[in-house]
């Protein structure tokens, strides 16, 4: 009996940096290469159903909103960054966060995603990583400083934060905690959309042979 993929859920809302989240969800919705294709796929969540506008300009319709996620079927929240977030956006997001987090659910956050966990009190006590150090600290009631690391990505259970201009290395936190790939099938998409290795392309596809 076939299973239905469970969602991976992307939160949208205007402003959206466009950049961040791609190499995460298209290749967690393509299948390609994966240990267990069709196990998850990609759904859109909104705080309303009204389509939001991404900083590229995109229209996005969410498939859900926030007041439907289920925890007892989502797979993972991927808080994507947004031009809002510097005017203090993200509360409910955090909520949700903060929620998933407490249920085992992992959530993933970059940018100015990392700023709402921030200021709700989730990066006080545990490993994380945001644009600087500096940038975390303006947020109101931040108190996480010991707790940061100067790295692109940062995994801690199932929590993980990442830089603005780190994308791939948010990408493969991501894909890693899900589990969708071998760890050298990950090595190799690594090597290929982040190093820009040539000779990775054939092993990535020898991987999925």
């Amino acid at each position: 009996m076939s299973t239905a993929p469970r969602p991976v859920l992307l939160a949208v809302y205007d402003t959206l940096a466009d950049w961040e989240y791609g190499l995460a969800t298209a290749h967690i919705n393509s299948g390609a290469h994966q240990i267990d294709p069709g196990r998850f796929t990609v759904v859109t969540v909104g705080l309303t159903d009204a389509p939001i506008r991404t900083m590229g300009g995109m229209r996005v319709v969410p498939d859900i909103t926030i007041d439907e996620v289920d925890d007892t079927t989502t797979a993972a929240l991927i808080l994507p960054g947004a031009e809002a977030f510097s005017a203090g956006y993200g509360a409910p997001w955090a909520d949700l966060a903060e929620r998933l987090l407490a249920v085992g659910i992992p959530v993933a956050a970059i940018c100015g995603a990392t700023s709402a966990l921030a200021r709700h009190g989730l990066l006080d006590h545990r490993p994380h990583t945001s644009n600087a150090v500096e940038y975390l600290g303006a947020q109101p009631g931040y108190r996480g400083g010991e707790f940061y690391v100067d790295e692109l990505a940062v995994t801690d259970g199932d929590l993980i934060t990442a830089s603005g201009i780190a994308p791939a290395h948010f990408a493969r936190a991501v894909l890693e905690r899900l589990g969708l790939y071998r760890p050298e099938t990950l090595a190799a998409w690594f090597d290929l959309y982040e190093n820009h290795d040539p000779a990775a392309y054939p092993r990535l596809m020898a991987e999925s042979a």
